[in-house]
């Protein structure tokens, strides 16, 4: 009984969070979709600074960095590339639990040497900073590759 009692406000709690979905992908006037209200999504192009991290910066010419990203991404664990366009890709990311799904996107920009990216959760309120440290996971990797310039780093 105990347990149920616990159990109880838990998965109420749960399912709440769980109702809470706005799944927005793709490109919306030439850049990625906004983040939705909830804190659950980061992006380089967010409107709302506290949902803003740094896009990423190329240090090759596009067209050798755009394969390398897509071999990066497709490399990370539990992610499906669904699509992987000329200049966007979106992926989308199983939690380790395989109940959740988000959203990685990025949008290559060649003439100004950068990639546009975007993590959100699909469902649920917060994501607990796991589509923060999945952008800087990325962010880490392709520097190590020489793929990209580090975050702060001048042009």
């Amino acid at each position: 009984m105990f347990r149920f009692l616990i159990f109880l406000p838990l998965a109420t709690l749960a399912a709440g969070c769980a109702s809470m979905t706005e799944r927005s992908t793709g490109l919306v006037d030439g850049g990625l979709t906004d983040c939705p209200a909830a804190p659950r999504c980061v992006s380089s192009q967010a409107n709302d600074p506290d949902k803003r991290v740094p896009a990423l910066r190329l240090q090759q010419p596009a067209d050798q960095a755009w394969p390398a990203v897509r071999e990066a991404v497709a490399g990370m664990p539990r992610t499906t590339v669904v699509t992987a366009a000329a200049r966007y890709l979106h992926a989308e990311v199983i939690s380790p639990w395989r109940f959740y799904t988000d959203d990685l996107e990025l949008l290559l920009e060649p003439d100004a040497g950068r990639i546009q990216v975007r993590s959100s959760a699909r469902v649920g309120y917060y994501d607990f900073q796991v589509n923060r440290e999945r952008v800087q996971a990325l962010a880490d990797r392709l520097e190590a590759r020489g793929v990209t310039a580090p975050a702060g780093s001048q042009p």
